[in-house]
């Protein structure tokens, strides 16, 4: 059974399921149909892009440990972008990242789960763009649906946003829901806060 989380909501994922290994992080959004003039151009699409940042004590210390879709894959093969949705177009998750929890080097103690806007400041284009934004977490042996956030405030004019976290604390692995907004134009902006 899914549990449906509110904002900062915090809930054990290998607690009620013994031998949890492999995630599915799924994250979905839709684009907000604007109104534009007659002669007005039509706005360009808005592409978000899911990343993971694997922090060590907190800390993202590596430009390796970002996986993105310019790097889907960690090193360690336990966490793994399934690729790159440029328009957000159609039903369920927009993306995806699998994340084996069971073999995740000792080091890493957080997953933090973003997404920012492509070309958010040039293309004039904010999360108040983006409206059914949720990040869900499956048990992928199962395929079944553990919990899921569905983010319900105001994002008008931010640019990025910090979806929730999994994180390792005293031998399990738990999730946060955070959806915090940001102002950062890009990933590598948003990537300094953690460093």
């Amino acid at each position: 059974m899914s549990i449906s989380l509110q904002k900062g909501q915090k809930v054990s994922l290998t607690k009620e399921n013994a031998g949890l290994s492999k995630v599915i992080v799924g994250l979905g959004w839709d684009e907000v149909q604007q109104k534009r003039g007659f002669f007005a151009p039509k706005p360009q699409p808005i592409d978000c892009d899911a990343s993971a940042f694997l922090l060590k004590n907190g800390k993202l210390t590596d430009p390796k440990d970002v996986v993105f879709f310019n790097n889907l894959r960690h090193e360690s093969g336990t966490v793994q972008h399934m690729g790159d949705n440029l328009t957000g177009a159609g039903e369920g998750d927009d993306e995806q990242i699998m994340v084996d929890l069971a073999k995740i080097p000792s080091e890493y103690d957080r997953i933090v789960l973003v997404v920012t806007i492509y070309q958010a400041v040039q293309r004039k284009q904010h999360f108040g763009l983006i409206q059914n934004a949720f990040i869900r977490l499956v048990d992928a042996s199962k395929n079944t649906e553990m919990c899921k956030y569905s983010l319900t405030d105001d994002y008008s004019g931010m640019t990025a946003m910090i979806f929730g976290e999994v994180y390792r604390h005293n031998g399990e692995w738990k999730f946060n829901a955070i959806g915090q907004g940001t102002n950062d134009p890009g990933l590598p902006e948003l990537v300094e806060r953690y460093r």
